[in-house]
């Protein structure tokens, strides 16, 4: 029977071929720097720097280089500070978003589409913009070198706040009017009946702002100034000697260790991703 399946199935067609070979040459494209990481952590320095690409190392130098990483810089330490910074900034957003979503999305008062519109034009505004203010107002308070001065610019998301409103829009009026009359409150509608059914946009968004503040260097370069405030990619350049030059295999290493956070959020919410893109994808 099996066979008789394999053999009415019919060959891949040439437009699918070419599908397939453009997704494995992106797939290619896109790992590949990872791979170099990876496998430049156990490279030799003299390899490094050879004219000559191998796929593995010709002299394994793992051990030293990992340990040259732990030893040079605390990169636990930094590795802390980021995940303290990524899930604090996350829980702020989605406390002030996810309301603020709600009520933008199903409540009428006065001022609302001002409101959404002024959420549209945060959307083109870039950090940079309000740093030195920020800057300011966090020294003259005495805030400099903290995590609430790594976190608060951040603690509002008008990506967020949009997302959130888009996907509200689309939740069911009659569970709604059924909650009121069950004598359920507003905010329990919101946080027990209606935020469950975002949980892949939620999802997707703690991606990419997990991702985006683990990678963040400009704003903790303007407001770290201890080494036990740096985050990952700040302590990152700690790697750089302008005298010795820099120890290439163990800045990989570091990397690759820094990089371990990331992969393990994503996966963990791989799932729920996944779901929110194949439901875009419907709506």
């Amino acid at each position: 029977m099996m066979k008789m399946l394999l053999s009415r199935q019919s060959p891949a067609s040439p437009q699918q071929l070419i599908i397939h070979a453009l997704l494995l040459i992106a797939a290619f494209i896109t790992l590949f720097p990872f791979y170099w990481m990876v496998i430049t952590s156990f490279k030799t320095p003299n390899e490094v720097f050879t004219s000559v690409f191998h796929w593995l190392p010709q002299v394994w130098n793992g051990t030293e280089n990992y340990l040259a990483a732990v030893s040079k810089a605390p990169i636990f330490t930094f590795m802390r500070n980021g995940l303290i910074v990524c899930f604090g900034v996350l829980t702020c957003q989605l406390l002030v978003a996810i309301p603020t979503g709600w009520a933008l999305a199903r409540y009428d008062f006065r001022g609302k589409k001002l409101l959404f519109l002024i959420v549209l034009l945060g959307l083109a505004v870039p950090i940079q913009a309000p740093a030195i203010p920020l800057f300011i107002a966090l020294a003259t308070f005495d805030l400099l070198d903290t995590f609430f001065a790594l976190m608060f610019p951040f603690f509002l998301s008008v990506f967020a706040i949009f997302l959130f409103r888009q996907a509200f829009k689309t939740f069911p009026d009659d569970i709604v009017l059924a909650a009121r009359l069950d004598g359920m409150k507003e905010w329990e509608i919101l946080w027990r009946v209606a935020t469950p059914s975002i949980k892949p946009q939620i999802a997707a968004f703690a991606v990419f702002s997990f991702v985006a503040h683990w990678n963040d260097l400009y704003w903790p370069l303007i407001v770290v100034t201890s080494p036990d405030m740096v985050t990952p990619p700040l302590g990152m350049a700690q790697f750089s000697d302008p005298e010795t030059g820099t120890n290439f295999g163990a800045l990989m290493a570091a990397a690759t260790v820094m990089v371990i956070p990331v992969v393990l959020f994503f996966a963990v919410m791989q799932r729920h991703f996944m779901e929110s893109v194949t439901q875009s994808g419907i709506k």
